[in-house]
C-alpha cells in the first residue's frame, strides 16, 4: 500500500501545487489515486490556510474527495491544530461526517484520549510513532496498541544520508510491535525518498506526497502529487519484497 499525503501542515507559500481547499484537495487525490495510491492521507485547511479539526472543514474535505475517489481518507489530528487535548477530542466527537481514520502522534499530550475518541466513533487510529520522540516507548506500553489500525513510523529526519539508518533505529524501538500490527513508514524532505526505498525492501506500507516532501528524487521540484505517487510506486517496486503471508 502506498498512501498520498496532500498536504500536510504546507501553506501557499509552499506553491501552487500543494491543494489547499476542499475542491482542490479532491482534484489532487483523484490524480494521485489514479497514477496508484491507494488510500489518502489530508489535512483540511481554514479558508486562511490553517490545519483544523473543525467540523465543517473536515465535512467539507471529506467530501469533496470522496465524491472523486473510492479508497480510504483519512485526516491528521495533530496538536498543532488544536493545542488543547480536551478541546481536540471534543472537536473529534463533533465531526458530523468521519473519516475512515486519522492520525494519532503518539508523543503530543493526549494522544491516548484522542486515540480513544476515535475508537468510540468507529475510525481508524493511525499510531503515528515519531523518531527522536518518546514515541515509541509511550506507544508499546499503551492499553490502545491492540485497537489502532497501523502503526505510522515517521522519520523526521530529511537528510538522505542518514534517513535509512534513522528509519531502521526507529523500527528497533518499536521492537516487538512490528510483527503484531501492520507497519507504514515514510520520510520527509528529501530523506523521504531512501526512507520509500527501505519500506519496500521490507514489505512495509509506504507514503508519498507534497505533505513529506516538494522534491523528485533528482532535485527538480515535484509538480503534483500525482508525479510524486508515479515516482514513488516505480522505485517502491523496484526495492518491493513480498510482504508476510504473501507469495513470492
Amino acid at each position: 500500500m502506498v498512501q498520498v499525503c496532500v498536504n500536510g501542515t504546507r501553506g501557499a507559500a509552499d506553491g501552487a501545487a500543494v491543494p489547499m481547499s476542499p475542491g482542490a484537495m479532491a482534484e489532487s487525490a483523484a490524480a494521485a489515486v489514479a497514477a496508484g495510491a491507494s488510500d489518502v492521507h489530508v489535512h483540511p485547511k481554514t479558508p486562511c490556510g490553517r490545519d483544523t479539526l473543525s467540523a465543517r472543514a473536515v465535512a467539507a474535505a471529506l467530501g469533496e474527495i470522496r465524491a472523486r475517489v473510492a479508497v480510504p481518507v483519512g485526516v491528521t489530528t495533530g496538536a498543532w491544530a488544536e493545542p488543547d487535548p480536551a478541546a481536540r477530542v471534543e472537536r473529534i466527537r463533533a465531526w458530523t461526517v468521519l473519516p475512515d481514520h486519522a492520525s494519532v502522534n503518539w508523543h503530543e499530550p493526549g494522544a491516548e484520549s484522542v486515540a480513544a475518541a476515535l475508537i468510540a466513533r468507529g475510525i481508524g487510529v493511525e499510531a503515528g510513532i515519531w523518531s527522536g520522540t518518546d514515541g515509541a516507548a509511550r506507544f508499546t506500553a499503551s492499553p490502545l496498541r491492540p485497537q489502532v489500525l497501523r502503526v505510522l513510523a515517521e522519520v523526521t529526519d530529511p537528510d538522505p544520508d542518514t534517513a535509512e539508518e534513522t528509519a531502521r533505529a526507529l523500527l528497533s524501538d518499536l521492537g516487538g510491535v512490528l510483527s503484531r500490527l501492520p507497519v507504514l513508514l515514510h520520510g520527509e524532505g528529501t530523506g523521504a525518498w531512501p526512507v520509500l526505498r527501505l519500506a519496500g525492501r521490507l514489505g512495509l506500507a509506504a507514503r508519498i506526497g507534497l505533505e513529506d516532501t516538494l522534491l523528485m528524487p533528482d532535485g527538480e521540484r515535484a509538480e503534483s502529487n500525482a508525479q510524486l505517487v508515479r515516482e514513488g510506486l516505480a522505485q517502491y517496486r523496484r526495492t518491493r519484497r513480498p510482504a508476510q503471508g504473501e507469495g513470492a
